[in-house]
């Protein structure tokens, strides 16, 4: 007897920077990544690279005074960038890193 053949279920791919509208919703989620990073730099450019794709990296690598290929490469995830483009990018997307007591 033929197994009667399920229908799948469709997936989508899901992008945070569809979702990241505003200045505040952009500064919660870095914030939120940077909790939850672990120390890992890598994961924290990741975050910086949703921002800047949302707000659009043509712009943000114009803002930060980068290359748009060496932006995207610098907020890959897959390596920690220099602090000095962490700073150049965030100031870029208009949000800022935070000190507090631990």
């Amino acid at each position: 007897m033929a197994q009667k053949k399920t229908p799948k279920t469709p997936v989508e791919t899901y992008d945070v920077a569809e979702h990241l509208r505003t200045p505040e919703e952009m500064a919660a989620y870095l914030e939120a990544c940077i909790e939850e990073s672990d120390g890992d730099a890598a994961f924290i450019a990741r975050a910086l690279g949703d921002i800047a794709r949302a707000q659009g990296m043509t712009k943000v690598a114009k803002d930060a005074g980068l290359s748009r290929e060496s932006l995207y490469k610098a907020l890959s995830g897959d390596r920690s960038p220099d602090f000095s483009t962490v700073l150049k990018v965030t100031r870029a997307l208009g949000v800022r890193l935070h000190a507090a007591a631990a």
